[in-house]
């Protein structure tokens, strides 16, 4: 019998305890199959939850239900509520009154022998008592409740403040990109009417220009941290509430009131003497009644706590979309910031190439001009004249023919002139002579 494992489980929708026996190794889903024969709740809307607000894990059997060691192990309880449900209908019924106790209220004015009345009185007691104990237990599955609304608002902070961290971080390169996109347009056309232009290149950045702008939607998340803040604000309001804190003060009185009453009863002598239970009654019937008014209170609470967890269910969706949208945005900005800066380099390499060129054919140009007229007329070792032409460069390749062409003209142009000086100088010999 001491290695029984016995799990109390207290459902929260109709504060009733339900007791299972643990088979060894047995599994949580076979324990949840058995709750939902005994409960009605389908095993996927089933939440258990620890005292600390933990809820059972699948993975691990259903003996996690049970604390090890002697003390308290049949006061241990585990709360189940269904998550279909946000709004539960308590105040529920109080448990019954004995037949005993019954008796004595439907009439507490009947007189009683002390000896019968100690026993009706004690059954009474315990009455008074187990409502105590009732109270106490939904309380603890609403304080567990609101555990477990902590650890979720716990995770929705954590996943606010990365999705804030990223929206800004998105923020920054999009302006950093806006800036440097606009600041390559103006000098590109600074530089078209004397330099490189590629108008299909200028659509490819006009186009990121664009796909910049939208990217800039993603990092709105102004709509979800309102409604987290806003949650976050009635989640701080809903423990501050007073219901939040234990309320069965009045309970623990009159239970206290119910056993000295008994107390003095036992100390009376067992004699023919009778009495009647008209002040044991009165105490059942103010513990009802304050029971049915702090699980009112309790309840309504619980409603709230539920309510609030529902919301950050539903919001953690949205912000794993929101993340994934910032994720996608900042890798889109980074790819374009990537190919622009690839674009320039490969205009930088084009505008290199062409500024070689350029100093090549105007280093040949001023070598020419350079070249004294008597160059023109070397007196070989044969005593013959070569012609001027035969000593210019043919052109090796086609991207130097008209520049070749060029260098051909002004080397024609030069000799014409010099044949023009001789000219002139033999008609002037020939006047004077």
């Amino acid at each position: 019998v001491l290695f029984l494992q016995i799990v109390h489980i207290l459902n929260m929708t109709s504060a009733k305890i339900v007791s299972f026996l643990l088979h060894p190794e047995e599994s949580l889903h076979s324990l949840q199959i058995r709750i939902e024969f005994e409960t009605g709740i389908s095993t996927g809307n089933q939440e258990l939850l620890l005292e600390t607000g933990i809820c059972l894990d699948p993975r691990k059997p259903a003996s996690q239900c049970v604390i090890d060691g002697v003390r308290g192990w049949d006061s241990y309880m585990v709360y189940l509520f269904d998550k279909s449900k946000t709004v539960y209908d308590g105040p529920f019924a109080s448990r019954s009154l004995s037949d005993c106790v019954n008796y004595i209220v439907q009439d507490s004015k009947i007189q009683l022998p002390v000896p019968q009345l100690r026993k009706v009185w004690a059954e009474a007691v315990h009455y008074v008592i187990g409502l105590k104990e009732d109270y106490s237990r939904l309380f603890q599955g609403q304080r567990a409740a609101m555990l477990s609304l902590l650890r979720y608002n716990a995770n929705l902070i954590k996943m606010k403040n990365n999705m804030v961290s990223a929206s800004q971080q998105l923020k920054a390169k999009l302006e950093f990109f806006h800036q440097s996109i606009c600041l390559d347009l103006e000098r590109y056309s600074d530089q078209m009417a004397y330099g490189i232009s590629s108008e299909k290149m200028l659509k490819a950045w006009k186009e990121m220009e664009e796909k910049a702008s939208q990217c800039a939607q993603a990092e709105d998340i102004g709509y979800l941290d309102e409604q987290i803040m806003a949650l976050h604000t009635e989640i701080v309001e809903l423990q501050k509430s007073p219901y939040a804190r234990r309320q069965g003060e009045v309970m623990e009185s009159l239970e206290q009131r119910a056993i000295d009453l008994y107390k003095q009863l036992k100390t009376r002598p067992p004699d023919h003497a009778y009495s009647d239970s008209t002040d044991m009654v009165k105490i059942i019937v103010q513990t009802v009644q304050s029971q049915d008014r702090v699980l009112k209170e309790l309840f309504g609470h619980l409603s709230k706590l539920l309510g609030c967890k529902q919301k950050i269910i539903d919001l953690l969706p949205k912000i794993e979309v929101a993340l994934n949208n910032i994720k996608e945005a900042d890798n889109s900005v980074m790819q374009m910031q990537g190919k622009r800066q690839r674009e320039i380099w490969h205009l930088l390499k084009i505008a290199c190439t062409q500024s070689s060129s350029r100093s090549l054919v105007s280093s040949s140009l001023e070598g020419t001009a350079s070249t004294p007229a008597a160059t023109w007329l070397p007196q070989s070792s044969s005593g013959n004249v070569p012609h001027p032409l035969s000593s210019m460069a043919t052109p090796e390749d086609g991207e130097n023919f008209v520049h070749v062409i060029e260098e051909n003209l002004n080397y024609l142009e030069l000799f014409s002139s010099i044949l023009q000086e001789a000219r002139q100088e033999q008609n002037n010999s020939m006047t004077v002579s």
